[in-house]
């Protein structure tokens, strides 16, 4: 740990910071990369769509043209901004109390340290999530005319025809698909900035530049999220495909998705993988990025070193 890093104080205000940070981080590059996500959801959710995730742009922009591209930015915003304050600021909180209840032990079993801090703020972080993301994703895969493509009028609707659970039945799903997501992405940014640190830059991480940490922190964050995208993917379609089909009366999420998966296979839950990969590996190390550079602006240490 560097000499900065030993002189942070973890109070209040240090975490107050990270929150807002990963806040930052995660409502900017979800909504920078949402034109992508667009496409890939409706081709999760209807794989006969069009045949790549090009002829999907291609035949969205003719069909619906560019404003499109920018359905369910809201929801899109406030979604990940609270479930990216949760999911960054809880995991240092989570880290400390780890540190602080293990004491001399806690360096030797810090794998186990990072994957429950992750785990359990981004749980609390999905309870955020999930109804910004089941109305995104319902705006984003309805048919065109068939569903409002304005932030008030969706939830009305959903909230008028099929109440709480409208918005809360991919709860267990989003949790399937971000709990394992983010407990690849922070342990390997984890291993992957100090692999950086250890074997490549091996001079004290306080003798190089700002800029020099900070894209140690990108590829990093880069190479964490084709993991994570890997390891959430079949998940994140089934979240599609479910907030798509909408509620079911007297038919429980579960049942859903059984039937969901009889209708797709195993093979479907991997369609738009690609896109996927391209999406998340450039989320993940902006948004580290994002959050690193956001502390460094706050006179913090970025993440990772010796």
């Amino acid at each position: 740990m560097s000499t900065a890093a030993k002189k942070e104080v973890h109070d209040l205000k240090y975490y107050t910071k990270c929150l807002t940070g990963g806040g930052m981080a995660c409502a900017f590059t979800h909504v920078v990369t949402l034109p992508l996500d667009i496409v890939k959801c409706r081709k999760q959710a209807d794989p006969t769509l069009f045949k790549s995730i090009g002829d999907g742009f291609r035949m969205m922009r003719a069909q619906e043209g560019l404003k499109v591209f920018g359905l369910g930015w809201f929801p899109t915003t406030i979604g990940y901004a609270a479930q990216g304050a949760c999911k960054y600021g809880l995991y240092e909180v989570n880290k400390d109390i780890y540190r602080n209840t293990f004491g001399e032990n806690a360096l030797k079993y810090q794998t186990v340290g990072f994957l429950v801090s992750a785990a359990a703020a981004e749980i609390v972080g999905d309870l955020f999530l999930c109804p910004f993301e089941a109305l995104k994703v319902r705006m984003q895969t309805s048919t065109p005319g068939t569903f409002p493509s304005t932030t008030g009028a969706a939830w009305s609707k959903i909230m008028k025809e099929e109440g709480w659970n409208g918005f809360y039945k991919g709860l267990v799903p989003l949790i399937g698909r971000q709990v394992p997501y983010t407990v690849v992405k922070f342990i390997s940014f984890e291993y992957i900035v100090r692999s950086f640190y250890t074997n490549i830059f091996t001079n004290p991480k306080e003798s190089y530049s700002k800029g020099t940490q900070l894209g140690i922190t990108f590829a990093s964050g880069y190479m964490a999220g084709i993991l994570c995208a890997i390891a959430s993917h079949p998940a994140d379609t089934m979240v599609s495909i479910l907030n798509k089909k909408g509620s079911a009366p007297g038919v429980s999420t579960s049942q859903q998705v059984k039937q969901i998966y009889s209708e797709i296979g195993f093979k479907g839950l991997w369609v738009g993988m690609g896109a996927r990969i391209i999406m998340i590996g450039t989320i993940a190390g902006l948004q580290w990025w994002i959050y690193d550079a956001y502390k460094v602006m706050c006179g913090l240490s970025t993440m990772g070193g010796k």
